[in-house]
């Protein structure tokens, strides 16, 4: 049996969750995430989890009965809209502050999405958990900055190229890395948005 696969099942007698503190799950689950950046989904384990938290692996356990369920609860943990806030006034300046922001999230984010990779495609909470963690908040909030655009009128509702704004900036994250072998960083962001998004929505 592989460790992947011990981590599949958990002990028996560990059906009943124990209290943590939540300082203490945050550890956990940063651990597991820096863990899976670091090393890929398939190598990491609950053995190394707690032996890296110094903890038990029945503590991990009692909370989490398997990998994919201690992985999605930490994925679900860092949910937040870090693009909520932005609004400088003109959607112009906010596309530019969204992509300096995304560059600044992009090696943490682009390194985690990369290790799931084909751990999401085989698990279906696993893909859930990513995206209700790092896709649906950021593309929401990123909609909203443009339908505030459109309500300026600084763009037509009807606008073609509307749709595809997210698919634009979320999808040259992911995509950089392999055609360039480098993150896409703040620099490059912003002068993606100015070459390719702005036009496209007719903006200066």
């Amino acid at each position: 049996m592989t460790s992947q696969d011990s981590d599949r099942s958990a002990p028996a007698g560990t059906s009943r969750r124990s209290k943590i503190t939540p300082e203490r799950e945050r550890e956990f689950f940063d651990a597991v995430l820096d863990q899976i950046r670091e090393c890929g989904y398939d190598a990491v384990t609950m053995d190394g989890v707690a032996a890296s938290t110094r903890c038990s692996k029945s503590t991990l356990y009692r909370q989490w009965r398997t990998k994919p369920q201690f992985v999605a609860a930490a994925l679900r943990s860092n949910r937040r809209a870090r693009l909520a806030g932005v609004d400088t006034g003109t959607l112009a300046g906010d596309l530019r502050e969204v992509a300096r922001l995304a560059g600044e999230w992009s090696p943490k984010d682009t390194t985690l999405l990369q290790a799931l990779g084909h751990a999401i495609v085989q698990d279906r909470e696993l893909a859930r958990a990513l995206r209700e963690a790092l896709v649906d908040p950021e593309v929401e909030a990123l909609r909203e900055i443009l339908r505030r655009g459109v309500a300026r009128g600084e763009v037509a509702a009807g606008d073609p190229a509307l749709e595809y704004v997210p698919a634009q900036i979320f999808g040259v994250l992911r995509i950089r890395p392999i055609l360039d072998g480098r993150n896409a960083d703040p620099d490059y962001l912003v002068h993606f948005v100015e070459a390719a998004v702005l036009p496209a929505l007719g903006l200066p």
